[in-house]
């Protein structure tokens, strides 16, 4: 009888220690809206799957990332920390990284979640999409790389997925090339031409030397231009293993199938070891793909196609857990980097991008529909199931929450912005931590949220906003993304005021006639910006123009230029035949 009391004792003892280090995996779309999926209200796409998580699992119904753009969010996302205490916020008009070949980067002294939990012995990968960096003084010095920050697997994108990365699909490079070079372009010629005149006709008399120095410089600029841009996929667009190159240009030839089976492997090598697998998908950022399973199978085009394509991966990951009796064992969250990007029309006029529900505006934003995305976690008798939780929280949340599951140290050396979600899943405290969230528009605070502790209210004031185009369109069509400075922008004096407990979708602005409290709020949320602000310190801009610049010797390449740097390695990719159906 002692024997037998003493084993149930060990076996609690055992199970008390899987549930406390369980496996992780982290599931993120790419551009979805939070209206694409049926948990959150769609009723036109099929997204069961998805679905079934909210089902056995929380939805978080205001889950806010930290960044309405991809490179930010996803850097806040991995450190629980603002991007802009990373440096991953740009000054300049462009937020986040283009090429391959840029020098910025996520810093190797940020401490990511995957570090942590590595130290914890766990197994890490990283499958699909990065957009943090690659390298920062020559080709293979891999600084930023995902191996760099904890991963012990990689196999993806290192940049992310570009409309010019699929022939005939355009390019988000071409028009604002055109705008920013033309003029350039034309001034160049014209003072070159003039002085070739002035010289010819003697009225000034300017070096031959210096002159065709000139031409030589300018036509070098434009030879490299060109040819950058000519072979822009195959520079940018390509598929890594670890530090390996394995298809360059990249083949979205059952590119989703190749993604999940690549997940499906890493927990089945793993069944043994806690994991964390973060499986950050390409879908539903442009160029929008499907394969022939799913491609014309949706009521909403190809958008529709690939949101369905992403929900049938999520239920293989899904299925593979139950197959290994993992899933009791194992935290799931899924969500996606920011919202929809609304602005997204193929040449032909479809529409590529996703639908935000409610809520205003879309990615590049800090109105609800940039910045409010889909969360779900489950965790079978862990964490309650079937339940809603309408308080504040963040994307960077993640990272106290399963730091903690892991029985690793926060960091002390730094501020962490995020707060451990556990509490809240599992009923035990019903109010968010987070009374105050900053909103920033690359490295422009734009909005401030604030959940006053005694008060359902949600007040939200607003710095400014992006100027849609056309004026009474949901988005900056003209330009493609909202900017954050300058003529792009109408700044507020005094700041716009929502309480989104009453008004999610942002329709009108508070005034002192409407709320009665409404300088004290504006005084109180102005002391929390200073208190935030001087907890500020100067880092390096990973995302100035000298960071973001494709630098030749930064390149990678799998051949030779001269080859357009062909390879092609990922043999399986091309015979893969998953049956999707």
């Amino acid at each position: 009888m002692r024997l037998l009391l003493f084993l149930v004792i060990c076996q609690c003892a055992i199970n008390s220690v899987k549930t406390n280090k369980p496996n992780v995996i982290l599931l993120m779309a790419d551009d979805l809206g939070i209206g694409d999926l049926g948990c959150y209200g769609n009723r036109t796409l099929r997204t069961s799957n998805i679905d079934r998580l909210a089902e056995e699992g929380v939805t978080l119904t205001q889950h806010i990332a930290a960044s309405p753009l991809c490179t930010p969010s996803r850097a806040a996302f991995l450190t629980g920390r603002y991007p802009i205490r990373s440096g991953m916020a740009a000054f300049s008009r462009v937020g986040v990284f283009l090429f391959s070949a840029s020098s910025g980067g996520l810093p190797s002294e940020e401490i990511t979640f995957s570090k942590l939990l590595k130290q914890r012995g766990y197994a890490t990968a990283l499958i699909g999409k990065w957009h943090l960096g690659m390298n920062c003084e020559s080709s293979n010095d891999f600084c930023h790389h995902p191996l760099s920050h904890g991963f012990d697997y990689f196999y993806g994108l290192t940049v992310t997925n570009f409309r010019d990365c699929k022939p005939g699909q355009g390019s988000v490079f071409l028009k604002g090339v055109q705008k920013s070079l033309v003029i350039p372009i034309q001034i160049t010629g014209i003072t070159l031409v003039s002085l070739a005149i002035v010289q010819y006709l003697g009225l000034l008399k300017v070096p031959f030397q210096a002159l065709g120095y000139c031409l030589l410089i300018t036509a070098i600029s434009l030879a490299v231009l060109i040819f950058f841009f000519y072979h822009f996929r195959h520079l940018n667009c390509f598929l890594m293993r670890d530090h390996q190159i394995i298809q360059q240009p990249l083949s979205y030839e059952n590119l989703t199938q190749r993604l999940t089976k690549e997940a499906m492997r890493f927990i089945q090598r793993n069944t043994d070891t806690p994991f964390l697998l973060f499986l950050s998908y390409l879908h539903v950022h442009t160029a929008l793909y499907a394969s022939k399973n799913f491609r014309g199978k949706s009521k909403h085009g190809l958008y529709g196609d690939a949101v369905e394509e992403m929900d049938w991966s999520v239920g293989q990951v899904l299925d593979v857990l139950e197959k290994y009796n993992l899933s009791d064992k194992t935290l799931v969250y899924f969500t996606s980097d920011q919202g929809a990007h609304v602005e997204e029309i193929s040449s032909s006029g479809e529409v590529h991008g996703g639908y935000n529900g409610i809520y205003k505006g879309g990615k590049s934003m800090n109105w609800e529909g940039g910045i409010r995305v889909p969360g779900l976690l489950r965790w079978p008798g862990v964490i309650q199931a079937g339940a809603y939780i309408d308080e504040p929280t963040s994307n960077m949340d993640i990272f106290p929450t399963i730091v903690k599951l892991a029985e690793a140290q926060l960091p002390s050396d730094r501020i962490i912005d995020g707060h451990d979600l556990m509490p809240l899943l599992q009923g035990k405290v019903t109010r968010s931590k987070h009374e105050f969230l900053f909103h920033y528009c690359n490295a422009y605070l734009n909005a401030v949220r604030w959940h006053p502790g005694n008060s359902e209210s949600v007040w939200k004031v607003v710095f400014f906003t992006p100027n849609f185009s056309p004026e009474d369109s949901n988005g900056c069509y003209d330009s493609h993304v909202c900017f954050c400075h300058g003529g792009f922008i109408t700044q507020h004096d005094p700041p716009l005021l929502f309480d989104l407990s009453r008004d999610p979708e942002e329709k009108v602005p508070l005034t002192p006639e409407t709320e009665s409290h409404f300088y004290e709020i504006l005084r109180v949320i102005h002391q929390a910006v200073d208190n935030h602000t001087r907890s500020l310190h100067p880092v390096p801009d990973q995302l100035s123009w000298d960071n973001l610049l494709w630098k030749p010797w930064l390149q990678v390449c799998c051949s030779s230029l001269l080859q357009s740097c062909y390879c092609d390695y990922d043999s399986e990719g091309r015979l893969l035949e998953v049956h999707s159906g």
